[in-house]
């Protein structure tokens, strides 16, 4: 049951590596606590959910109304959220090393990306701040000998963000706020074939699935400003040629 608990919580894309069951209190009101206090610890924003539900015997669970606040200088109030986060847990597994997690899917989640006039954008100040959060050195990582609970190693086979809803804001760069739905996230393999402890492998997610949504971002955004370049020119060109005829 340790071990069960401890991997469902890292899968909230933020987890802190707490290995221990609440004997008097509920599964999932504990997870939804860790989620919260690790995920805002990884993260140095605010997370929330609103309920989780697990379904230890059927491998299964899900996390409901999950959302990462935005740092104060931008606008939007969340950086990212999701409705739902469906976990399919290999049974078999609860008894090797590492557990494997089959695949994480998070269906229709939504991003909030926007650039500041300075050449800051959210996602990447909070993909720094994940990065300054983790370990520094396997040996910061470890747990001290003297613990009564020993981390286990996870690997996650599979993580799938469906068909992201895309927020992109440029408008302090001259444009204006685009929204793209994005072509599904596919990550394998992470944790490697050995897994990484539950409390590295949650800050691991975060950041691939972060990375690749802020990856497909910049790509969005160098189109955007491109075609308004294109445009701009065109203007330009049918003013001179309007002068001309004149």
């Amino acid at each position: 049951m340790n071990k069960l608990a401890s991997f469902v919580i890292i899968i909230l894309l933020v987890c802190g590596g707490a290995l221990w069951f609440l004997a008097n209190g509920s599964l999932d009101d504990f997870i939804k606590q860790q989620i919260e206090t690790q995920g805002s610890k990884i993260t140095n924003q605010t997370v929330l959910v609103r309920n989780v539900e697990m379904k230890l015997i059927k491998g299964s669970g899900a996390i409901n109304g999950f959302s990462l606040s935005n740092p104060e200088k931008y606008k939007y109030p969340h950086a990212f959220s999701f409705e739902t986060i469906l976990l399919d847990i290999n049974i078999k597994s609860l008894t090797e090393d590492p557990i494997v997690i089959d695949e994480i899917r998070i269906n229709n989640p939504q991003a909030f990306v926007e650039l500041a006039q300075s050449g800051s954008a959210n996602l990447s100040d909070i993909l720094d701040d994940i990065e300054k959060n983790l370990p520094k050195s396997e040996a910061e990582a470890q747990q001290p000998e003297s613990s009564s609970q020993k981390e286990p190693n996870i690997r996650v086979s599979k993580l799938i963000l469906a068909g992201t809803n895309l927020s992109l804001d440029l408008s302090a760069l001259g444009n204006k706020e685009h929204q793209i739905t994005l072509p599904d996230i596919n990550l394998t393999n992470i944790g490697g074939d050995k897994g990484l402890p539950a409390s590295l492998l949650g800050a691991e997610i975060a950041k691939q699935a972060l990375s690749s949504i802020w990856k497909q971002a910049k790509a969005e955004q160098k189109e955007k400003l491109k075609d308004k370049i294109k445009n701009k020119l065109k203007e330009k060109a049918l003013d001179k040629l309007g002068s001309f005829l004149n």
